[in-house]
């Protein structure tokens, strides 16, 4: 058999002020027989609540004053600035239920009072802290404070989401309610969200890794794929980029970061590679000194010589290898080294009479008998006895 169900009382307003009127008998007696105790739990929690007031005070204070918002001090200051009423009243209230033995109905109700504030300011406090977090690690990264500005209301609307759905879910729980149907719902629901704007949060995100890891930055001169080109702009779709031959490159930051990427800025020298041919008929002592000789035009000009030498037999050259750093991450200082240095390779060998190879080829004819025919002419025998004159 199915239980009955409960009677409803004849007069409702009539049961709830007999039932008030119980609850003011019990207060009423608790007050009366822990009078001491109550005075000193409220003195002590009015003293808590006072303490609490003036450090938000001193807190928005010092976040007001606080000429750098990035500051871990100007950080610490908002947050603790966001404290609420409702938290530090309940913070004294649970100090004279935890003191002076309240009721059992009272003492409840106030534990979850107490719950709900805690929960609530927690949530609020680690908003703060991780919005904070953000802006500090986007004035690092120096120039794209405009992206991380477009993006920050989306952001906070995400943190926002995320730590007052926990609390929600953690207050429920406190309640005796069970949360797991809706956190269930919560993940399908976050799941269905993501897929749905799965391109969008994934160039967000790489926006983010940009800013936050700084892999490069605005005005940097990268290359990926065969493009070099100069960044203009991070935005939180995409990234554009001025190539070197002038046009605007705009490609996803997601598919950008899946990228190998050289960031040609943050070179600390530039590295040149000279291949010299010198001819076959190059005698080898002439060959041993090729080396000296490099090291010498190298140094002459300010740059740091790493190694030369001879390098292949080529098919009509001897190839002589050398490799030099310019200490600067300016390309155009490069440049302007690698054209001294080379003018002064065709120098100095003009002055030593060393000869620069080039592509020749030789074709030997054969005669009817098989006899090699010579490309050249051979000189003329000198007869042995002159010609008598005429």
């Amino acid at each position: 058999m199915t239980a009955p169900l409960p009677k409803i009382p004849d007069d409702p307003v009539a049961a709830i002020g007999e039932r008030l009127n119980h609850y003011a008998e019990v207060v009423t007696i608790w007050v009366r027989g822990n009078i001491a105790e109550l005075t000193v739990a409220v003195i002590a929690a009015t003293l808590v609540y006072l303490l609490l007031s003036w450090l938000k005070g001193r807190a928005a204070k010092i976040a007001r004053e606080s000429e750098d918002r990035s500051a871990m001090t100007s950080i610490i200051a908002r947050t603790l600035a966001r404290t609420g009423k409702f938290f530090r009243i309940m913070v004294a209230v649970e100090l004279v239920n935890g003191y002076a033995n309240a009721p059992v109905q009272l003492a409840r109700t106030i534990d979850v009072l107490f719950t709900i504030a805690v929960v609530l300011q927690v949530a609020i406090w680690l908003r703060e802290i991780v919005i904070g977090l953000i802006e500090r690690r986007a004035n690092e990264s120096g120039g794209e404070h405009e992206t991380l500005q477009s993006a920050m209301v989306l952001i906070r609307l995400l943190v926002s989401f995320a730590v007052f759905a926990i609390a929600a879910i953690v207050i429920l729980d406190n309640l005796g309610v069970n949360v797991t149907g809706l956190i269930a719902g919560l993940g399908v629901g976050g799941i269905a969200i993501g897929l749905a704007a799965q391109g969008i949060f994934s160039d967000l995100f790489a926006a983010m890794s940009i800013i936050f890891d700084r892999p490069f930055k605005r005005g940097d001169t990268i290359t990926y794929d065969t493009t070099t080109a100069r960044v203009e702009r991070i935005g939180m779709k995409s990234t554009r980029l001025r190539a070197l031959t002038g046009e605007e490159k705009i490609i996803s930051n997601a598919k950008l970061l899946e990228k190998e990427i050289t960031n040609n800025t943050q070179s600390v020298y530039r590295r040149v590679n000279f291949l010299i041919s010198l001819v076959y008929h190059t005698s080898p002592e002439t060959a041993e000194r090729v080396p000296l000789l490099l090291r010498e035009i190298v140094e002459a000009q300010g740059a740091e010589f790493i190694r030369g030498g001879f390098h292949t037999f080529a098919p009509s050259s001897l190839d002589f290898q050398l490799v030099f750093d310019v200490q600067s991450e300016d390309v155009d200082e490069m440049f302007k080294a690698r054209h001294t240095i080379g003018l002064g390779i065709a120098k100095r060998f003009a002055e030593e009479g060393i000869e620069f190879a080039y592509p020749t080829q030789t074709t030997y004819t054969a005669a009817p008998d098989g006899t090699l025919v010579m490309p050249y002419s051979t000189p003329a025998k000198a007869e042995s006895t002159p010609r008598k004159k005429t």
